[in-house]
């Protein structure tokens, strides 16, 4: 491993301000951040990514590349829930191993937004066309979680309809802004478009670095009670996603030739959805317990693909 680059990483602004969030509740801080600020800040990075992917894209053309790097991110986010729904099951039931299985196959806005941080850190180019790519990984693991769950415990479902499931998923406020502003940037007229490059590009780094003081805060107030209910999903929080990102990271140079659009697939396999899941969870799956699956990806699996993570996805993608 390039340990160079570890420290790097270790020392990036985006993470020491998660860390920062974690030490003030450590030390009982009255450090907080308003939920309605941390609301308009999560909007903003949704909205700048998606915007800047969508005039990415309109400068692009549609190639077989795309195509089957489309195809393999949403071919990973339907088979890493099944593995890891069959191996958890027997451990945490039924009900809690889909919802867990869907937060790992699905995303997080958040960690891809820090990845594109890292990248534009090293220099390296990546296609706006994997912004979508986010966006579109997110119902198919959703939809596979609660397909499980249907299928080995029939009175757990309230919603059965897989249509009003894939509606809710894409209605979800965080993958339907970003596929808004997706095709918003994308059919945006190029001179407007320019015109909004301070508030998309220049902005960004800093709302990024005040929503992750935000994660840290709410990570450290999940972590206590989650370490309570033993080392077996902590274990799994832990490894998992990094068995997802290396996996990923060493086959997706057979889906796209970009290094840097290699780094992003193995991040969004590697990285574990907090927002869009726990939404989707709690009206098809009430049975769920959020106080297991959220931690996990929010409270270790988040910190684990920022630090450690990315310099190893990156190592092996740059060969």
């Amino acid at each position: 491993m390039n340990y160079q680059l570890l420290f790097e990483n270790l020392t990036n602004p985006a993470l020491l301000f998660f860390a920062l969030g974690i030490l003030a509740v450590k030390v009982k801080s009255d450090l907080e951040i308003p939920v309605t600020t941390s609301k308009f800040i999560s909007l903003y990075l949704l909205f700048a990514i998606g915007f800047k992917g969508g005039q990415e894209l309109a400068h692009s053309s549609f190639s077989t590349e795309i195509f089957i790097t489309i195809l393999f991110a949403v071919l990973s986010s339907i088979l890493i829930p099944i593995y890891i729904f069959f191996l958890i099951k027997k451990r945490l039931g039924i009900e809690n191993a889909g919802a867990i299985a869907a937060s790992y196959g699905s995303v997080s806005a958040v960690t891809f937004v820090t990845s594109l941080s890292f990248l534009e850190n090293l220099g390296i180019q990546y296609d706006g066309h994997m912004v979508a790519i986010m966006a579109l990984m997110e119902a198919p693991a959703i939809i596979i979680g609660v397909v499980l769950i249907q299928s080995f415990n029939q009175e757990s479902i309230q919603n059965r309809n897989l249509s009003s499931l894939i509606k809710h998923s894409l209605t979800n406020s965080s993958v339907f802004l970003i596929l808004g502003s997706l095709l918003i940037g994308y059919f945006a007229n190029e001179k407007a478009a320019e015109g909004m490059k301070p508030f998309t590009n220049d902005l960004f780094k800093g709302f990024l670095v005040i929503f992750l003081l935000d994660m840290g805060i709410n990570s450290a107030r999940n972590l206590s009670a989650f370490f309570k209910k033993g080392w077996f999903i902590i274990l799994i929080a832990f490894f998992i996603p990094l068995i997802n990102g290396i996996l990923v990271a060493y086959f997706a140079h057979y889906a796209t030739s970009s290094i840097g659009n290699q780094f992003i697939l193995a991040i969004l396999a590697a990285s574990a959805s907090y927002i869009a899941v726990p939404a989707a969870m709690k009206i098809s799956v009430p049975n769920a317990n959020p106080s297991i699956f959220l931690p996990m990806a929010l409270g270790i699996t988040f910190p684990v693909n920022i630090t450690i993570g990315m310099p190893i996805y990156y190592c092996i993608v740059s060969g």
